[in-house]
């Protein structure tokens, strides 16, 4: 096998299938980076963009679109009934284990948003008391997490993740299927002391630039193929004995010309050898003639 790997032939096809790989490989990683600039750049606009009205991005008979997700929002309403803020626990803040601070924010009188107010150390701390009357503030749009908490809901206010669906069952209002995280009051009563203000986690990647992940993989399976192909190519070849370049002609196979005194040779009739004690035939006769001493014509 080695030896028909190593044949000048081989080698310079194993060159040819080395290079073109290695071109598909680079074109892999650069479709790869083609995405990550796009999923980044996507995201870092949508948090760049001046704040809108929250109900001018999608209303609350909606799912939460993915173009909204990051967004800069204002929101306008009045704060909803204590009984209802909720805190999610698990949550760190400079290194500091504690809680977020979850309250409505009525839109109307049936319609409201959740709103992350703040971090707090302790269920017990005075920044977790509800606040009450109009607002307007600022925040950015988050999605649900994936973790289920319904469990928790059924044991109080403290649940273990930020998921709507926990929170629609605590709730006797609609609410919009997206959390707003609070960075600043523009107007209205400020608490104190109020929670601190935490930083919306980072949304999720745009998958707008999959296609681009798509062609990063074809690439590198183009390259594994070429390679492939060419250890197959060198297998048949080996495997196959009309191969010039991997085997030699036997003496006595099939195509070769080994003839000699009482042999048959390629493109001739073969030929019977004569002389004594060549053919049994012939030392029958031989001794017939001795034992009558004559010979019968």
């Amino acid at each position: 096998m080695w030896r028909t790997a190593l044949a000048p032939r081989w080698v310079g096809l194993l060159v040819l299938a080395l290079a073109l790989a290695s071109v598909m490989t680079v074109m892999g990683v650069w479709q790869l980076g083609v995405y990550q600039s796009k999923t980044a750049d996507a995201t870092a606009q949508r948090a760049a963009a001046p704040p809108v009205p929250l109900q001018s991005l999608f209303s609350i008979d909606e799912g939460l679109p993915s173009k909204a997700v990051g967004r800069r929002v204002t929101v306008d309403g009045t704060w909803g009934p204590a009984a209802d803020q909720v805190l999610v626990a698990d949550r760190l803040q400079d290194g500091r284990a504690g809680l977020w601070v979850v309250s409505p924010l009525k839109l109307s009188s049936t319609d409201a948003v959740m709103i992350v107010r703040g971090w707090v150390a302790s269920p017990s701390d005075p920044a977790v008391t509800p606040p009450s009357g109009p607002v307007r503030l600022s925040g950015s749009v988050v999605a649900s997490e994936a973790e289920d908490s319904s469990d928790d809901a059924a044991k109080g206010r403290v649940l273990s993740s930020l998921r709507i669906p926990t929170i629609v069952h605590l709730v006797n209002y609609r609410v919009y299927d997206a959390f707003v995280v609070q960075s600043a009051v523009d107007s209205g009563v400020v608490p104190s002391p109020a929670p601190a203000v935490v930083a919306p986690p980072p949304p999720p990647t745009d998958h707008a630039g999959l296609r681009n992940v798509a062609y990063a993989v074809q690439w590198w399976i183009f390259a594994a193929f070429t390679l492939w192909m060419w250890a197959r190519m060198v297998l048949d070849a080996h495997r196959d004995p009309k191969d010039p370049t991997t085997t030699t002609s036997a003496p006595g196979a099939p195509g070769t010309d080994d003839s000699g005194p009482g042999t048959s040779g390629t493109g001739g009739p073969a030929t019977t050898a004569s002389g004594p004690g060549a053919s049994p035939t012939g030392d029958r006769v031989g001794e017939a003639v001795e034992s009558s001493g004559t010979v019968s014509a």
